[in-house]
């Protein structure tokens, strides 16, 4: 990913980017029901890395299968870029595990930028203390052997009711993650910059009193200015 589009990713919100894309006709881009394991205080950017699970069947879905050096899973882990997302589809079911403390440790050593499934991991407060964004929906203690087949890598999930593409940008916060279309990142991350800077401006102006009509949205022409020499003083 190109550095400087990845900073500028740094430096937004999930609900910046979520009305940037809702302005290009995209209103389902958030991730839905996936929160982070602990907020970290900084963005997750990556491009997405990914991996489906079906639905389990015993034949097929016993420990041993853990052995398999060709399990997807333990693919995944070993494959999944570094400075990439790995996006997990677990069918919006928490009860079996994702993936576990030690799987994202070998994530987190080999450079992945972050793990995002909209199921559950297990050792959860241990992967929260873990130097790597992690995102789930709740903790979960069962293999996912139980419940879930590690089947495909790298090709169109769904994950919380959002299509993700190989490729497409990945941002988290520490409220939620929001998926970019590959096609279009370039032109949101400049529009939620520009938009970044005025909204830090507006709070500023509403911490000292300001009412809001005509100020956010800006319909006054009063506060262009005002913005623009704001912007020239704090270097934005």
């Amino acid at each position: 990913m190109d550095p400087a589009l990845r900073d500028k990713f740094m430096g937004v919100s999930v609900a910046t980017l979520a009305t940037a894309l809702f302005r290009r006709g995209l209103r389902n881009q958030v991730i839905q029901g996936v929160h982070p394991v602990r907020p970290k205080g900084a963005n997750m950017v990556g491009p997405a890395y990914t991996l489906r699970y079906i639905p389990a069947r015993e034949d097929r879905n016993q420990l041993v299968e853990f052995r398999n050096p060709e399990h997807p899973q333990r693919v995944a882990v070993e494959t999944c870029p570094a400075g990439q997302v790995l996006v997990m589809d677990s069918r919006k079911d928490p009860r079996a595990a994702s993936a576990g403390d030690i799987l994202v440790t070998r994530l987190m050593v080999r450079g992945v930028a972050g793990v995002v499934t909209d199921g559950g991991f297990r050792d959860a407060t241990t992967i929260g203390a873990l130097d790597i964004p992690a995102y789930h929906t709740r903790p979960s203690s069962p293999t996912n052997l139980t419940l879930h087949e590690a089947l495909d890598l790298n090709v169109p999930i769904g994950c919380g009711d959002v299509a993700v593409f190989p490729g497409d940008v990945v941002v988290g916060d520490d409220d939620c993650v929001i998926v970019v279309p590959q096609a279009i990142a370039a032109e949101v991350a400049d529009e939620a910059v520009e938009m970044t800077a005025y909204e830090d401006f507006v709070v500023e102006k509403v911490k000292a009193g300001t009412p809001i009509i005509g100020l956010y949205p800006r319909t006054k022409d009063e506060f262009t200015s005002e913005f623009a020499a704001w912007r020239a003083q704090n270097g934005r």
